[in-house]
């Protein structure tokens, strides 16, 4: 997002060009919103916006466990000071206009590599082990066969997977699949993720409970060297 609409098209075009999928915003607020429900792997982020500054939203964005793990790439015309103050709220990348098209398509390229080793972000999938998340078509395949999954069933997996490693509350999981308060703590979530379980089969067996905590998503290959 920019605060210049030829500036967020110029952007769009090379990143959907190179075979990324694009959304764009236009303000600050729109940005954190979009971010909340798409969760993408990167955010192209300008510093200079009509309504919160880009730092408001770098630092909103790092301080919800939702957003806290999505890349952030800078866009500024500012001296390094901006960068600067942006790495120490958590920027990963800072690129400075005029910038080079060629130049934002490599680094948001080795950002992805970076940030999801173990996943598939671009076009739209994610992979972890035999399964295979077609984010735009939300469609979920074990090795290579599809497995119907209700609305909420994709969103906790997808929410799991996203989070690879990293245990989950109930509350967290809560607050992103249902859109509940955290407060609001409900058995709901154990049934489905048990119903999740029996379909995936085998793979099921990637959804770990931690105990008194949360759940997981750990491939096996993880848990066969612990």
């Amino acid at each position: 997002m920019d605060d210049e609409p030829d500036i967020t098209a110029l952007v769009a075009y090379h990143l959907v060009m190179a075979g990324h999928r694009v959304a764009t915003a236009q303000s600050g607020r729109d940005a954190l919103e979009a971010a909340r429900e798409e969760r993408p792997a990167l955010m192209v982020l300008d510093l200079t916006l009509p309504d919160l500054s880009g730092l408001d939203v770098l630092a909103e964005l790092r301080r919800r466990d939702e957003t806290r793990e999505i890349g952030v790439l800078l866009l500024s015309a500012r001296d390094d000071e901006g960068g600067i103050r942006g790495f120490a709220l958590g920027a990963d990348d800072y690129l400075v206009k005029p910038f080079s098209p060629p130049e934002l398509v490599l680094r948001v390229g080795a950002l992805l590599r970076r940030l999801r080793p173990a996943t598939l972000a671009t076009r739209g999938c994610l992979t972890a082990g035999p399964i295979l998340i077609d984010t735009m078509a939300r469609r979920v395949l074990v090795n290579g066969v599809e497995i119907r999954c209700t609305t909420t069933e994709f969103k906790l997996l997808r929410a799991l997977i996203e989070r690879e490693g990293r245990v989950q509350s109930r509350a967290q999981l809560l607050e992103t699949v249902w859109k509940v308060e955290p407060h609001l703590r409900t058995r709901t979530v154990d049934m489905h993720l048990q119903r999740l379980r029996r379909k995936l089969g085998d793979a099921g067996r990637c959804i770990e409970t931690a105990r008194g905590a949360g759940y997981r998503f750990r491939r096996s290959e993880s848990r066969a060297h612990h």
